[in-house]
């Protein structure tokens, strides 16, 4: 049986990935779930490297006056550990890292003074994955997550972060597998995503056998209609991805618009789709779903399956280029096509200012930031969406 390590630790700050910073009776950094700055806690240790340790806390010794009672005192940990801070503190908090995360890269911006939301702080996600877990004494199934930091699975009577018929469509089939007699074990997890109109899909994912196919579902953005698989990526919470989008239309100022990272279509679709429109997606299910977005008359819009890395030729110096890549961010070529051909305007959104931060750095050579706007897409967890508006100089 693998040893349970404990320490107790005086928390200092929160850092870049959303945890809290102390220090080992040993001198190593330790990162810590659970915690706020200026509490003494004590940590169950999860990780423990050369040069650094990870932990959760298991008591608060001395509490930090903007810690409050969690939701999900089960869950939280796994789902969306920043519910134990009072929402503005989260607010300021993210404001903080943007420009934590840009000075990585030796940007000084000032700390953004608003992180635009919708104030929906719970019930917010349209998308959620469980893991199963198996009572050996009742024999029974219940709901679970794995506890962040760990291969431990934790059971959950609730949770609060997703909307309320993903958790019930979940119960649901959990109770239905109980009457059956079925066994945890044989599951990998189960996927439920709703619409915003309270449709649900849901699958069972068996351990070694093809996944199901999932009902497609139907949403829509700024009065668009989108189709899109359940199980591939769109948005999480949609009323603030539709504020971010209304604030990308603000700044478009050519009649070309280029979507770099197009996915299903819903950025270039919704905000440009009576401009000269082109689409650049490389997964093959998205780009289907894209087509199917696309209006069958729209003669103007163009829809390009290929990675973006080697779709430069469509990057032009006339139009608007628009990024939302994955959290890697950008390939180091598609920064110098952009700085080759310097398009008058790049719009770019991120789900990670770090490498966002990294990438801006050498356009500043032929650019300058007229915008740094961060969105409040995942409330009482650490991630950040952040929007950059580079002008050509």
């Amino acid at each position: 049986m693998k040893r349970i390590i404990t320490e107790t630790v005086q928390l200092d700050k929160i850092v870049g990935g959303g945890q809290a910073i102390g220090e080992l009776s040993d001198g190593r950094k330790v990162f810590v779930w659970g915690g706020l700055p200026g509490e003494t806690v004590s940590i169950q240790l999860t990780k423990l490297k050369k040069s650094y340790a990870e932990g959760i806390v298991t008591k608060v010794i001395t509490a930090s006056p903007d810690r409050i009672e969690s939701h999900d005192p089960r869950a939280y940990l796994s789902t969306s550990p920043w519910q134990i801070m009072d929402f503005a503190v989260e607010q300021h908090l993210k404001s903080t890292l943007v420009k934590e995360a840009f000075a990585l890269s030796h940007i000084d911006i000032d700390a953004p003074t608003s992180i635009i939301t919708d104030d929906n702080f719970y019930h917010y996600r349209n998308k959620m994955e469980y893991s199963l877990w198996w009572d050996n004494e009742t024999e029974l199934i219940s709901l679970a997550f794995h506890l962040r930091g760990t291969h431990q699975k934790v059971p959950i009577a609730q949770s609060s972060i997703e909307r309320p018929e993903i958790f019930a469509r979940a119960s649901q089939i959990v109770e239905k597998l109980n009457r059956e007699g079925g066994e945890a074990r044989r599951y990998q997890s189960l996927l439920v995503r709703s619409s915003q109109s309270g449709n649900v899909s849901s699958a069972l994912f068996e351990k070694h056998q093809p996944h199901p196919k999932m009902d497609t579902l139907h949403d829509s953005l700024l009065g668009h209609t989108y189709s899109y698989s359940p199980n591939g990526f769109f948005q999480i919470n949609l009323p603030v991805y539709e504020l971010a989008l209304q604030e990308i239309a603000r700044h478009i100022a050519t009649d070309h618009v280029i979507d770099m990272y197009a996915g299903v279509g819903t950025i270039g679709l919704s905000i440009a789709r009576d401009r000269h429109l082109t689409l650049v997606e490389t997964d093959k299910s998205a780009f289907d779903e894209m087509l199917r977005n696309i209006p069958t008359d729209a003669a103007t819009i163009h829809p390009i399956h290929a990675k973006s890395e080697q779709a430069l030729e469509y990057i032009t110096n006339d139009a608007t280029i628009i990024i939302d890549p994955p959290r890697a961010g950008l390939h180091q070529i598609v920064v110098d096509r952009l700085l080759e051909l310097v398009p008058p305007q790049i719009i770019y959104l991120s789900c990670n200012p770090v490498t966002q931060a990294r990438d801006i750095a050498p356009l500043l050579e032929k650019y300058h930031m007229t915008t740094v706007q961060p969105f409040n897409f995942f409330p009482r967890t650490p991630h950040i969406e952040n929007l950059v508006v580079l002008e050509r100089n």
